[in-house]
């Protein structure tokens, strides 16, 4: 259950959640369900676009309005850039593949699944089972 709190626990959550859904569509028994998981999917990788945003502008020197500061040395403040543009690209990244998974999305909602019942042998003609009188 999410925390709201605490993203270590939430982002081990997460983790596990997506390992189940990794899992769980290995094989689709209804395909109506597959518009439904890309629209949760569009809002979990928005979700995590703004997660990766935001621990990235701890980095981007914000975190001095808190207690914690990272060490003051030249790799400090070197590493520090480097995380914060890594992660600012990859929320970028992660917000593109948000679009693609949306219109797909869209897609998906323009199909109608059903199923294909066989015919019953008793509604086909004598002609089809290759009898002639």
């Amino acid at each position: 259950m999410p925390t709201f709190e605490n993203p270590t626990a939430d982002a081990d959550e997460v983790q596990t959640a997506l390992r189940a859904l990794a899992h769980a569509t290995r094989s689709n028994d209804d395909p109506r369900e597959i518009y439904s998981v890309l629209g949760s999917l569009t809002s979990a990788v928005a979700s995590l676009s703004q997660s990766l945003h935001q621990l990235a502008a701890f980095h981007d020197g914000r975190q001095k309005q808190t207690d914690w500061v990272p060490a003051d040395s030249p790799k400090a403040r070197s590493a520090a850039y480097r995380v914060s543009w890594d992660l600012h690209r990859a929320g970028e990244m992660v917000r593109q593949v948000g679009e693609v998974i949306a219109n797909a999305h869209e897609a998906e909602a323009m199909l109608a699944y059903h199923r294909e019942f066989p015919e019953p042998p008793w509604s086909r003609t004598s002609a089809e089972h290759g009898l002639s009188l």
